[in-house]
């Protein structure tokens, strides 16, 4: 398992390869996911990012926070959940 960032004000016109690719530029990505709404499959706006290596992750994280991504600036931290969006459904059932 890889190390978390959380992305936010990400413009809604970008799909989840858009912020694999921008982050690639800095480090391995494991996985890159923009945040949906349920009903209508449209982008909240934020995402996640999950990075190889924990140095991988620093790297990115200085890097891409206050770096501008299709017209807007980008808001990167450390993700504090360990939930992943993708497994909301699981999550539930407990």
């Amino acid at each position: 398992m890889g190390i978390r960032l959380f992305v936010g004000n990400l413009s809604f016109s970008l799909g989840d390869g858009d912020l694999r690719e921008a982050f690639a530029e800095i480090g391995e990505v494991d996985r890159a996911e923009i945040v949906r709404d349920r009903f209508d499959g449209r982008s909240r706006g934020f995402g996640f990012v999950e990075m190889k290596t924990q140095t991988d992750a620093a790297v990115a994280l200085r890097a891409m926070n206050g770096k501008e991504l299709a017209g807007r600036t980008l808001r990167v931290e450390a993700a504090t959940s360990q939930r992943r969006p993708f497994d909301r459904n699981s999550a539930r059932a407990q």
